[in-house]
Formats: C-alpha cells, sequence, structure tokens
C-alpha cells in the first residue's frame, strides 16, 4: 500500500477528531436544542427536517431515528424528513420552484409549535431559507445547522431562532458533525421523554 493514501488516511482522521473536539465549545447550545426538541415532541409536536444532497440524507436518517428508535425500543416520536417525497419534491419544484420545494411541505405539514430544523453546510440553500421564513410565518421552532460560517441562516434573528454552526468550512467535516449534533439532539429527546 503506498505510503501517501496512509498519509491521506491518517491526515482525515487527524482533521475529523480536531474537528469534533472543537464541537464541545458547543455543548450548551446543543444541549438547549434538545431540550427543545423534547418539549415539542412532549407536547405533541412535530419535528421537521430538510437539507440538500448529503443534507437531505441527514434529514432522512435523523427523523428515522426519532420515528423508529434510536438507543430504546420505545413509542414512536413525531418526525418527518421534508425530504423523503420524491414524487412531491419534483412537482413542487416543476410546478413553483426548487425554492419553494420545503416552503411548501411545511405549509403542508407543520403546525405552531412544531420545530423545523434546516441542514445546510453554507447556510445559504435558497430553499431552506424559504422554508425557514414560512415556519416563522406559522409559529414554528427554527433551529438551524450550518458550517462555521452560519451564511445567511445564520445571520442573528433572520432566519433561525438558533443556529448550531459546526466548526469547519469543510463539507465532509461539517456533515459529519451535523449527523454527531443530530444523534445527540435524538438522544436528549429519548431520554427526556421515556427516562429508563
Amino acid at each position: 500500500m503506498a505510503d501517501d493514501l496512509i498519509d491521506l488516511v491518517s491526515a482525515r482522521i487527524r482533521t475529523a477528531v480536531e474537528t469534533k473536539n472543537a464541537l464541545l465549545d458547543l455543548a450548551g447550545p446543543i444541549a438547549a436544542a434538545g431540550q427543545i426538541l423534547a418539549d415539542a415532541l412532549r407536547a405533541g409536536g412535530s419535528v421537521l427536517f430538510c437539507g440538500n444532497g448529503g443534507s437531505a440524507a441527514d434529514a432522512l436518517h435523523l427523523a428515522g431515528e426519532l420515528s423508529g428508535r434510536f438507543l430504546q425500543d420505545r413509542e414512536p416520536l413525531r418526525a418527518a424528513a421534508l425530504t423523503g417525497n420524491v414524487a412531491g419534491l419534483t412537482a413542487i419544484a416543476n410546478d413553483y420552484s426548487f425554492e419553494e420545494v420545503f416552503a411548501r411541505e411545511v405549509r403542508a405539514q407543520g403546525r405552531r409549535g412544531d420545530i423545523l430544523v434546516g441542514l445546510s453546510t453554507s447556510g445559504n440553500s435558497k430553499n431552506v431559507l424559504r422554508a425557514m421564513e414560512t415556519a416563522s410565518e406559522m409559529g414554528l421552532v427554527r433551529i438551524g445547522m450550518t458550517g462555521a460560517s452560519g451564511g445567511r441562516l445564520g445571520e442573528p434573528g433572520a432566519f433561525v431562532e438558533h443556529c448550531l454552526r459546526a466548526p469547519s468550512t469543510e463539507v465532509p467535516r461539517i456533515q459529519e458533525c451535523h449527523l454527531l449534533i443530530g444523534h445527540i439532539l435524538c438522544e436528549i429527546a429519548e431520554s427526556s421523554l421515556f427516562p429508563e
């Protein structure tokens, strides 16, 4: 095996570990967001997730952790990924615009007191921003997950009430952090609602 491949693998692992260590600075905001999820679910609300590409996959993954199971065998929690309905997404994109795909789903599925979690590594995904605007109009609690800059999603008070910024500018590292943050949010919600 070539030494340059081993060096590449080692460098990526070191960077990933360093990035995850930097997440410790977000322990308080992550815990607060987890409590917000737990409170909404306890009150009978839903958690909706949206994002594009890898963030769409993360949205599906996290919704599945809540509506299926995470660490415990328990009752399902109300969660959905707005990325999961391919027919609906493509119809909305075709009939309206791609910018409207999540906003229209928020109008269809969201209710006051629900939570919308928008994942965008850049913080500038137009369809996620538009969904947040709609969620705000409808009284949903809005949580953003972005990269270090936060982009437009991270502008104070503009689109979200809570922005969890992964401490990286590299898309793979940001997505890895988003999955870890999402798993922690799921664990907080699950353990709060179903204490063992």
